[in-house]
């Protein structure tokens, strides 16, 4: 084998591994746009999770609010009540 043909098989070689190193970066960049796209997906389920669970929070503090007004009315009916009781003895 002469040495121009040795240069040509390198150079063949060279050229397979440009082509086969382009197609590995192409895979690359494709997997990386599908990871981009589920790191988006998954972000915006995170933030759909979170607005539900502060919603969960708001009715939930609401009700305790609730509850304790219930509290102090009842609270305020007995005083009331007992006003009554004394006004009218």
């Amino acid at each position: 084998m002469t040495k121009h043909q040795r240069l040509d098989d390198v150079n063949r070689r060279l050229d397979d591994v440009n082509i086969h190193l382009a197609d590995q970066s192409r895979r690359i960049d494709e997997t990386n746009k599908r990871i981009d796209a589920i790191h988006a997906d998954l972000l915006k389920r995170i933030d759909e999770v979170n607005h539900r669970l502060n919603r969960l929070y708001e009715v939930i503090v609401r009700r305790n609010e609730h509850t304790q007004l219930e509290q102090r009315v009842l609270h305020l009916e007995q005083d009331v009540e007992e006003i009554k009781r004394k006004i009218a003895a």
